[in-house]
């Protein structure tokens, strides 16, 4: 019970944080709001207040609202989505980007974005409309599971297979990349330097209502395993003689990752590091106890993400500085700081 409480405390203090961080977010920007506050005016809208103005209405609900709401959805998924892969391969270094998740989901929608044109009408509306996301998932799971295939021998797997297939994977799927923004025209050049680089700019409130429904789905299943990969950092052997069907959950991680990443790469483009820095902080503090990691991973990826977007709007407004480069900026020297320290440990 105290364990309870002490996680309790954790999660409401670090929500408290991000509820802070979103309403300070929604203020910052270069528009004029005529002496009255970004703030001011959203607790108007949702009042439902008829004489605000358009302009005022749009700017701060369908473009900053939906763009906080969707840093906090997306950092959300892509911290626990990173989390549950370390603890399930028992290594710091495995994320999406890492082991080729986030290439093979990026391939696929470029795939999409490029050929999909030739071969979209035929194919049923409903699909037509979300093709992109769809590939950028099958793109994920098939990253994941090939990589899975490579580094699996008897039902052990090798971490640093793992790793070199996935720089393998990453580097086929770049290469075919540039490969198709070579044979692109100017408008899908123009998306696909959205998919390299990463950004919010294209949030709106149907694509947050998917992120949300993918969200609600993949936590509902991965949030309590904490205990389960608690159980796999003895071993896969030793997590089967306390009651872990392992294999079960493997086939569970790895299919819901793939949705949330793919989901995460058709949004929002490559958003790389969130998934590894992360996980990082919070073994530091509770070292890798996933009952406290996995549930407070949610919300400290909500928290960075959307302190980058904001820092990305803002550093050089009124252009935009795309999010990718500023969390790779971020993460690299952490990644480094984390090969050091699993040098020590080898």
């Amino acid at each position: 019970m105290k364990t309870q409480s002490k996680l309790y405390f954790y999660m409401i203090l670090s929500t408290l944080l991000l509820v802070f961080i979103a309403v300070g977010s929604l203020s910052i920007g270069v528009y004029d709001f005529e002496g009255k506050s970004a703030f001011e005016i959203l607790l108007k809208i949702i009042k439902g207040d008829s004489d605000l103005s358009l302009s005022h209405k749009y700017v701060v609900w369908d473009v900053r609202a939906s763009r906080i709401v969707m840093a906090i959805l997306i950092g959300s998924l892509l911290a626990v989505s990173g989390t549950v892969l370390q603890g399930l391969f028992k290594n710091p270094l495995a994320t999406g980007e890492a082991i080729g998740l986030t290439s093979g989901a990026t391939l696929l929608a470029a795939i999409a974005i490029v050929l999909g044109g030739y071969f979209k009408r035929y194919l049923p509306e409903i699909i037509q409309f979300s093709l992109t996301g769809i590939s950028a998932f099958f793109g994920a799971l098939a990253a994941m599971l090939l990589v899975y295939r490579i580094s699996t021998n008897a039902g052990k797997t090798n971490v640093v297979m793992m790793l070199l297939s996935g720089v393998a994977i990453t580097s086929i799927g770049f290469s075919i990349t540039g490969f198709l923004i070579y044979i692109s025209k100017d408008e899908q050049l123009r998306d696909l330097s959205f998919w390299n680089m990463g950004s919010l700019a294209g949030a709106t409130w149907m694509k947050n209502l998917i992120l949300a429904i993918v969200l609600t789905i993949s936590y509902s299943i991965l949030l309590p395993q904490g205990k389960a990969l608690n159980a796999m950092l003895l071993g896969e052997k030793d997590a089967q003689h306390l009651g872990i069907n392992v294999q079960k959950l493997k086939k569970k991680i790895i299919i819901i990752t793939s949705l949330m990443i793919g989901t995460c790469v058709a949004f929002s483009g490559t958003i790389g590091f969130v998934g590894l820095i992360v996980p990082y902080i919070l073994r530091l503090l509770f070292n890798s106890n996933y009952t406290f990691i996995l549930p407070l991973s949610a919300v400290l990826g909500s928290i960075l993400l959307l302190i980058a977007d904001t820092i990305s709007r803002s550093i050089v407004a009124p252009s935009e500085l795309p999010i990718g480069i500023l969390t790779s900026l971020i993460g690299g020297p952490i990644f480094i700081a984390i090969l050091m320290n699993f040098k020590k440990s080898i």
